[in-house]
């Protein structure tokens, strides 16, 4: 037999009765926390980003193959539907496509709010790529990366965005290969080197993010790599493809405000 309850919180004191709320999971404490997770999922276009299997092209109609694709993220903000912001200026984070589990950026002790904006920066700020080394772990460890290298020795500062590849139309090398490479760098305001990379990136949610004591929230976010080549400036693999200088990379900088966007938010439960 199918039994319907009715659940209501009902206090009666002599012949008045009152009606208490009941608990409502939606509440936000003062203190309430939780985590708030970016999912970053890089494409090409309309197309997942696969590395070294697939051909693509650009605007401009040249091919190309990925075969590297990292970027640091950093100095987030959550902004809040009544328009105060959450900062995390602490926390540095480097993705990775051959490494999925690096996609996942995870903010801790995100307090319980309805978000409706985020902003973050693709680099590595000034404050901390001259700090002293041993402030400088985890992802900004300068010796972790091995043959993936994020840093430049030479111009002391952190590759911001490396992107690598191979196309038909870039330069034969001794190697014998066609190599695409754009390592972005340079965060300005040091002695001879002012070219300033570092970009900041807006975006709207098209839905509320909602963070609650019991519920976490999931922004999902597309990186198109073929924004990185067209926009503000076009850019072609015959004449652009061995970027290893911050003057070099300005053109890319620009180009990539234009990468990301979000795709859709998920709010767990």
């Amino acid at each position: 037999m199918k039994k319907t309850y009715v659940f209501a919180c009902l206090v009666s004191l002599g012949l008045t009765s009152v009606l208490l709320s009941c608990h409502n999971h939606d509440e936000i404490g003062p203190n309430d926390t939780n985590d708030l997770i970016l999912e970053f999922d890089n494409r090409v276009g309309n197309q997942d980003l696969e590395l070294k299997n697939k051909t693509y092209k650009n605007a401009i109609g040249e091919e190309f193959t990925v075969t590297k694709l990292n970027y640091f993220v950093s100095n987030l903000k959550l902004k809040k539907a009544d328009g105060t912001e959450v900062k995390f200026p602490e926390q540095y984070f480097l993705t990775r496509e051959e490494d999925p589990k690096t996609l996942l950026v995870s903010l801790k002790d995100v307090p319980a709010a309805d978000y409706t904006a985020l902003s973050f920066t693709i680099g590595v700020d000034s404050l901390r790529s001259t700090a002293d080394i041993a402030q400088r772990k985890g992802v900004l460890d300068v010796a972790s990366y091995g043959d993936d290298a994020m840093y430049w020795s030479w111009n002391s500062g952190y590759i911001f965005l490396k992107f690598e590849g191979l196309s038909p139309v870039a330069p034969l090398r001794t190697s014998g290969e066609r190599k695409v490479e754009v390592h972005i760098g340079g965060y300005g305001g040091y002695t001879g080197r002012t070219v300033n990379n570092l970009r900041t990136i807006t975006l709207s949610l098209p839905t509320t993010a909602q963070v609650r004591k019991s519920k976490t929230a999931t922004i999902h976010l597309f990186a198109d790599v073929l924004k990185l080549f067209e926009g503000k400036s076009q850019i072609s693999f015959v004449t652009t493809n061995s970027v290893h200088s911050p003057g070099a990379g300005v053109a890319a900088a620009d180009n990539s405000v234009n990468m990301f966007t979000v795709d859709h938010v998920h709010n767990g439960h």
